[in-house]
């Protein structure tokens, strides 16, 4: 076990909310729309520093002015996160901090019903998942992400404006160029290493001879800064028109194949949730092996959604991960 217990304060629909893990798999079970999936949530901000539903003032209860959060760790460890409607705050070993410190970050699997349809999803998701799965281990990519997207709402906001030229652009072009590049190249290496594991780890859940592959379509193919920048400012009048930046790694897709072909359309739904499945516990794996620590694993109704060999499979493969999962009652 990692976390021990975790106490709630306006967080979501819980006035008041604390749960206890006294095992290492916690089953919280309720209705729907009772706040089960907030408590995952809050676990997420807690050891991520951030939701993976919404911004800090969608999450305040109705009618509150704050929401806290209270997580103890089994080493004796605590994270309070805390937010009065302006601003959020970390309370670590007692000192006080704007974000969580990367130190006190601790990994975490997140599985969720909509992670089944990843495959037939838009690219927007799968950019999300992959994003939010890189950051997690990699502090030049979370940086780099973190600046391209500043860069990239201020270039639109100006491309809204009646009189924005070329130039009022070329300092967030700068800055997209440079970011974009980093990012792309530290996705197709992601790629190339979740490629190195797919295949195998879908065939032992799957027990067959098929075979999976992920290619990343990059919008901006293999251009260099200078290129990139290049790029960008062709595309100047078509941004304008259109209010916002067509050209970027924004733009960008993750694609599965099944045996060479396009999963989406081709495999079957039980072979897409395979893939899902292999794709979620190569995650752990690799968290596992950059940050040297079991993360947790955080299972939202996926139960329910699987069917009994794809169970086993997910119980067998997080049997020494710290799993807590939500149920319907």
């Amino acid at each position: 076990m990692i976390i021990q217990d975790i106490s709630l304060k306006n967080f979501r629909c819980h006035s008041q909310y604390r749960l206890d893990f006294e095992k290492q798999t916690t089953q919280i079970l309720g209705e729907n729309g009772s706040g089960k999936t907030s408590v995952l949530e809050a676990i997420y901000v807690a050891v991520q520093g951030k939701s993976f539903k919404a911004v800090d003032r969608e999450i305040i209860r109705r009618g509150s002015e704050f929401y806290r959060i209270e997580l103890n760790f089994l080493d004796g460890e605590k994270t309070v996160v805390a937010y009065d409607g302006t601003k959020k705050s970390f309370m670590v070993s007692d000192k006080k901090w704007a974000r969580l410190p990367k130190k006190n970050r601790y990994p975490a699997v997140l599985f969720e019903p909509a992670d089944l349809a990843l495959i037939t999803s838009s690219p927007t998701r799968r950019r999300d998942y992959f994003d939010r799965f890189l950051a997690q281990f990699s502090e030049g990519y979370s940086s780099a992400l973190s600046r391209y997207n500043k860069a990239l709402k201020q270039r639109n906001e100006l491309l809204k404006r009646e009189f924005t030229s070329a130039e009022d652009l070329f300092s967030w072009d700068v800055l997209l160029a440079r970011y974009g590049v980093i990012i792309r190249e530290k996705r197709m290496a992601l790629v190339s290493a979740l490629n190195d594991r797919l295949t195998g780890v879908y065939r032992g859940i799957s027990e067959n001879r098929d075979e999976v592959t992920l290619v990343y379509n990059s919008y901006t193919g293999e251009a260099l800064e200078s290129e990139y920048l290049r790029l960008l400012s062709l595309d100047f009048e078509r941004d304008r028109l259109t209010g916002h930046t067509n050209f970027g790694v924004h733009k960008d897709d993750f694609v599965f194949l099944f045996n060479s072909v396009p999963a989406d359309g081709t495999a079957s739904r039980g072979e897409m949730r395979s893939i899902i499945l292999a794709l979620k516990f190569i995650e752990a794996e690799m968290l596992f092996e950059e940050l040297h620590k079991k993360p947790l694993v955080l299972l939202d109704d996926v139960f329910s959604e699987l069917d009994e060999t794809r169970q086993k499979a997910l119980v067998k493969n997080f049997q020494e991960n710290q799993v807590i999962l939500t149920s319907v009652s």
